[in-house]
């Protein structure tokens, strides 16, 4: 049987407090179309921006990723919500009455040398700004791991969203969320659970390249790893659900899985005019409306 929502979470509209690259808001209504008429648990183990979890509001779940910074974040907001908005409040002011540029540049070297490591919510707070800030949400690291991402061009961007930031913290309580890859976040998957999986996307063309949350990346062996992984939690009983690129290698990985190509809107590219929409695939393991 479906889980039910605490009183007061269905007429709770919550929308995603971070601009994450390859995030899934404008893919949530197809997504919620393929999703299995009753399930028991929620699993999210490539959580990112968490469009879908902050849509569907799951009463039991577990969300997972192997951006430490971010996992981090989530646990944060969801603990003390209050003192990451007063301390992304001053980030916002600082921003917009100082030269905002350099502001953002110096945010970020600060990041890169770890300026809150013992301050967890001033650590969450500037990983926020610098979301928000950078060019369109992508998180990036380089080989040595730091983060160098350009400032983005926004004119005033909504760097502190009180309320969007506390109906995260809301939707969050009673959620386990843990750093780890998918194998960790799903071990616990039982017959009757709901998975939905959104890794890095296999490259639309040879010229484009792997994209990655962290410095590890997510290549063909990985996406033959997932795949392998996804037919053994639906053997177990677990209803699965993946996003990914409509190319034939993905649709070679999950043959014998429903496959549904959707177009979405492509929202992350250097070149403007690239932007526009783009096939992706929807995977179940089961039969849809089941």
């Amino acid at each position: 049987m479906r889980c039910i929502l605490p009183e007061g979470r269905f007429n709770l509209v919550v929308k995603p407090f971070l601009k994450y690259a390859g995030g899934k808001a404008r893919l949530v209504p197809e997504l919620k179309k393929r999703m299995p008429l009753t399930w028991h648990r929620y699993f999210e183990p490539f959580v990112g921006g968490g469009a879908l979890f902050f849509d569907v509001q799951p009463a039991v779940a577990t969300l997972g990723d192997i951006n430490g910074d971010l996992i981090d974040v989530y646990h944060a907001l969801a603990r003390d919500p209050e003192r990451v908005i007063n301390k992304l409040t001053l980030h916002h002011q600082r921003h917009r009455y100082a030269a905002d540029e350099d502001y953002y540049y110096i945010m970020r070297e600060l990041w890169n040398d770890h300026a809150w490591e013992d301050d967890q919510i001033g650590r969450t707070a500037a990983f926020i700004y610098l979301n928000r800030t950078c060019f369109n949400g992508l998180w990036r690291v380089n080989s040595s791991g730091a983060f160098n991402v350009p400032k983005g061009k926004y004119a005033d961007p909504k760097i502190c969203n009180a309320e969007r930031l506390l109906s995260c913290a809301k939707a969050l309580d009673g959620t386990k969320i843990e750093c780890g890859d998918y194998l960790k976040t799903t071990a616990g998957a039982i017959r009757g659970d709901f998975l939905y999986c959104d890794p890095p996307y296999v490259p639309m063309s040879k010229t484009s390249s792997f994209t990655s949350y962290d410095a590890s990346g997510f290549g063909e062996v990985e996406q033959r790893a997932l795949a392998d992984h996804a037919r053994a939690l639906a053997r177990r009983g677990v209803y699965v659900m993946l996003s990914n690129s409509d190319v034939p290698f993905v649709h070679e990985l999950y043959d014998g899985f429903h496959i549904d190509v959707v177009e979405c809107n492509r929202a992350i590219n250097s070149k403007a005019a690239k932007r526009g929409k783009v096939n992706e695939v929807i995977i179940t393991s089961y039969q849809i409306g089941g």
